[in-house]
């Protein structure tokens, strides 16, 4: 299955554009995650459009306090600035934007965690929360009707956690008032 942004140059493009305008050198891990953000590119393509670009001197590895880092070569920053033109603004900008979101949930040290108990009633109690620096800064407790829609609902919250806290702060500050219309 190959990526809905398109061809393996879109993906690179992705990539490197993403890189490019978060300014400083990333994990792989982080870099990946960052991709994934969106369902825009699928796994294996990053995978191999990630080696071609280091093959290809699109990006270079750095080696800082024993953790390997990656970031854009100049002849990388030419390539995403000059054929970014391949891609929709709009993709670029909204992925860009979900990736800075990202990065400032793991920057501060955000911790997300989610778990499922049976109630006695058998249906089962889903308790989602956020910690940052050991303080809880968000908890939320939902009463689920079966096993299987509580599980989906934690898959999807360890999925995008900085979606779901962005989101519930919104609903809780009004700032979504076209659900309510």
């Amino acid at each position: 299955m190959a990526s809905p942004i398109g061809n393996m140059n879109n993906v690179k493009i992705f990539v490197l554009y993403l890189m490019e305008n978060i300014h400083y050198p990333l994990d792989y891990v982080t870099i990946n995650d960052i991709v994934m953000q969106t369902d825009y590119v699928m796994y294996l393509d990053f995978a191999v459009a990630f080696n071609e670009m280091l093959d290809g001197g699109l990006l270079r590895k750095l080696v800082k306090d024993d953790e390997e880092l990656y970031e854009v070569t100049d002849k990388g920053m030419c390539v995403a600035q000059e054929l970014k033109s391949d891609l929709l603004s709009t993709v670029l900008d909204q992925s860009m934007a979900q990736a800075l979101r990202y990065l400032d949930f793991k920057k501060r040290g955000v911790t997300p965690h989610c778990s499922v108990e049976k109630m006695d009633d058998g249906r089962y109690l889903l308790c989602a929360t956020f910690l940052e620096g050991g303080v809880c800064m968000y908890r939320q407790e939902l009463v689920v009707d079966t096993f299987d829609r509580a599980k989906r609902m934690k898959e999807n919250f360890y999925e995008r956690p900085e979606v779901i806290y962005r989101g519930a702060v919104a609903l809780m500050a009004g700032n979504v008032n076209y659900l309510f219309d």
